[in-house]
């Protein structure tokens, strides 16, 4: 029967072992699971799993003086009855499921008690030291329950067995390939630690304290358990086939256990080499010339001489180039994809700095001596949207499209080095190939540079089609917020404009409006959008840019398409569909000390939209947001934006509705839903208002 390759763990890796050393690697460097038995065996978790409280070197020993006893010495031609085969098969299958146990409560004890007893390190370090440990334990937890579930059919027991490590196959790969690539910067964590003696003690006596069988490596050899666990499961498996018989069902499922649970340790190993590979050359340095003149030496000029003078044979016809065509249409679908980002991320830019541009172009602010109406509804909605809907686009635009867009510019550049870098491999590959072909051998450094683009290749092979997917996804993501965010621009623009951009009053119709917001308060007011023809007997005809105060929303009938209202002078009833509610546009004198610029200061300050508030504190500055004229010498008459004291926000009678003011030195009262608070001075920029 053909012997299988055994492994140990070295500097991070899983390297391979002949026979005759397995079995003193796995008694030396696993000591410590061995000396954990007794207590795993005496423990609770233990007694609950109702494993015999036996080491496997204790049943070994009896079970070899039981079956001498019972079969005495091997036949004549020295083979081994079949009963010490089933034995030792048994043994092994006892090894394999009670090592599983005091594996599996080593981890939870790290998972649970050192590492939460550990809360002086940050949480990137822990993160780094105990990796995935939680998927490891989820993955060894079902495996376990499931290789204890075999012994209930213990004559199918080793084949089920060989089942379920196929079964696992690929999930332990997984799990455990992410922590093996992570060991080696655990291990730099460890030696920084012990470069801090206080630290270092804190972390030894809170893993003896959990588990004094750790000794003195402490953190070290806790660290080290899953990569040795990874690596015996090949030596357990190879134990149970030694030790079935080939004819029986269980054995090819043995061999074939065996054999993938070899290739998760290989598998690992590339996988572990292949993250080194991307973590040394997916680095961006940016160097002066200074610093790369101080980085040349012979060796990098050696090299550099060899790979051009080897491109320069390829170009000129002398030597084959190496054609990967799989690799290349990669390539170039990644570079369609870099550049898309970077031209959206110059655009991007440049649109940015054109928004800024227009936002310090302010004409609205000046007095352009051009007659009122349009331009004064213009530099009144300008001087709106310049105080919050452009600031505040320009904030979600740069939170939500440049620095995203950012972001992934730089996750690109690691991949497009590992490109470059794979193209000087793969010509120190090609030299070397050449040479293997010409003498037949090769040295070293030639054999590890052409396995270092071996690496290089596979790794931008194997990850590159993903990480181009995610690219085009996270790009696509980018663009969409974009489109968004220029719609809901536009949208508040044009609800902005609804709102302020007011259809022009009649001539002479201003104090016929007075008269009906002084009535009526400004929430019943309505204006025509096109001029009425009254049809019927109470039907009024209004022109467009009328104001009418609603008086019902429906007419004698109940017909809701047919409202009563008053101009100011009749009474009658016009299309519903043909009135929209009026907004108050301060007078073109007001807009224009409002917009005219101070001579006297070096910026602007501009006011935000006011907010009408029901009612106003006592003794409180507060500003007019529509006009009032005085019915009685009990009220004062108001202008829209004038300066108002309020001395009592109630009447006499302690209606809110009405409060007490003084304007110009008098005093009366007016409606207080015609008054809004003063806010304070915000200054003008990029931030948003408070």
């Amino acid at each position: 029967m053909e012997e299988s390759p055994s492994f140990f763990v070295e500097d991070g890796y899983v390297r391979a072992w002949d026979s005759q050393n397995c079995k003193t690697f796995w008694e030396e460097n696993c000591s410590f699971i061995s000396r954990l038995s007794e207590d795993i065996y005496k423990s609770p978790l233990n007694r609950s799993c109702n494993m015999p409280q036996k080491e496997p070197a204790d049943m070994t020993d009896h079970g070899d003086d039981e079956l001498s006893s019972r079969t005495g010495s091997p036949d004549k031609e020295g083979r081994v009855p079949e009963e010490r085969s089933l034995l030792h098969q048994s043994l092994a299958v006892r090894e394999l499921i009670d090592t599983e146990v005091s594996y599996l409560h080593v981890l939870q004890l790290c998972a649970s008690d050192i590492r939460s007893h550990l809360q002086q390190l940050p949480q990137g370090d822990l993160d780094v030291l105990f990796s995935n440990i939680d998927d490891i334990i989820k993955v060894n937890s079902k495996l376990l329950h499931d290789l204890q579930e075999t012994a209930a059919r213990e004559e199918e027991q080793v084949q089920l067995i060989g089942n379920l490590f196929l079964e696992f196959q690929e999930e332990l790969e997984q799990v455990y390939k992410v922590y093996c690539a992570s060991y080696e910067q655990a291990l730099l964590l460890v030696e920084a630690y012990r470069m801090e003696p206080r630290l270092q003690r804190e972390i030894q006596d809170t893993i003896e304290a959990v588990l004094p069988q750790a000794g003195s490596s402490g953190l070290s050899f806790l660290l080290v358990i899953p990569l040795q666990r990874i690596t015996k499961y090949p030596l357990l498996l190879q134990k149970i086939l030694e030790n079935t018989l080939p004819d029986a069902s269980a054995y090819p499922v043995l061999q074939r256990a065996t054999s993938a649970l070899q290739d998760v340790v290989t598998n690992i190993n590339e996988y572990k080499r292949r993250k080194e590979v991307a973590s040394k050359y997916t680095k961006v340095e940016h160097l002066s010339l200074r610093e790369r003149l101080a980085r040349i030496n012979v060796h990098t000029l050696s090299k550099k001489t060899t790979r051009l003078g080897q491109l320069l044979k390829q170009e000129a016809g002398l030597v084959p180039k190496t054609e990967d065509k799989e690799f290349d249409d990669l390539e170039e679908s990644f570079h369609w994809v870099s550049l898309c980002v970077t031209e959206l991320k110059n655009n991007v830019a440049a649109y940015l700095d054109n928004l800024e541009a227009f936002l310090r172009f302010r004409p609205q602010e000046y007095d352009l001596d051009i007659p009122g109406g349009p331009v004064v509804q213009y530099c009144y909605l300008a001087r709106d949207l310049q105080l919050q809907a452009f600031p505040e686009f320009k904030q979600r635009l740069e939170a939500l499209v440049w620095q995203p867009l950012c972001s992934l510019a730089k996750a690109l550049a690691g991949p497009q080095n590992l490109i470059k870098k794979r193209l000087d491999k793969l010509l120190d590959f090609e030299r070397v190939e050449e040479k293997l072909l010409e003498v037949g051998s090769m040295t070293y450094e030639e054999e590890a540079a052409r396995h270092m683009y071996e690496a290089l290749n596979s790794l931008l092979v194997a990850e590159l089609p993903q990480f181009k997917q995610l690219a085009v996804r996270w790009l696509g993501q980018i663009l969409c917020t974009f489109v968004t965010l220029q719609r809901d621009l536009a949208k508040q623009v044009l609800q902005r404009a609804e709102g302020s951009l007011a259809q022009p009053l009649l001539p002479g119709a201003e104090h016929q409006v007075q008269a009906l917001l002084s009535r009526y308060g400004p929430g019943k007011l309505y204006q025509v959008t096109s001029n009425i023809s009254g049809s019927g007997t109470l039907d009024l005809t209004l022109p467009r840019g009328h104001v009418v105060a609603l008086l019902q929303d429906k007419d004698t009938k109940g017909n809701s398409s047919r409202w009563l209202v008053d101009t100011g002078g009749h009474r009658g009833y016009v299309p519903a569909g043909k009135l929209e509610l009026y907004h108050m546009v301060p007078r073109e004198e007001e807009l224009r000390g409002q917009a005219r610029p101070h001579r006297d200061s070096q910026r602007q300050t501009p006011e935000p939209t006011l907010a009408s508030v029901p009612s106003v504190p006592a003794v409180t500055q507060v500003v007019a947001v529509y006009p009032f004229v005085a019915r009685s010498s009990h009220e004062v008459s108001l202008q829209a934006g004038q300066q108002v004291t309020v001395l009592e926000a109630q009447d006499k009678k302690g209606n809110p509705e009405w409060s007490l003011v003084e304007v110009n030195g008098q005093r009366g009262y007016v409606p207080s839903s015609f008054l809004a608070r003063a806010p304070g001075p915000a200054l003008w920029g990029w931030s948003l208002p408070s």
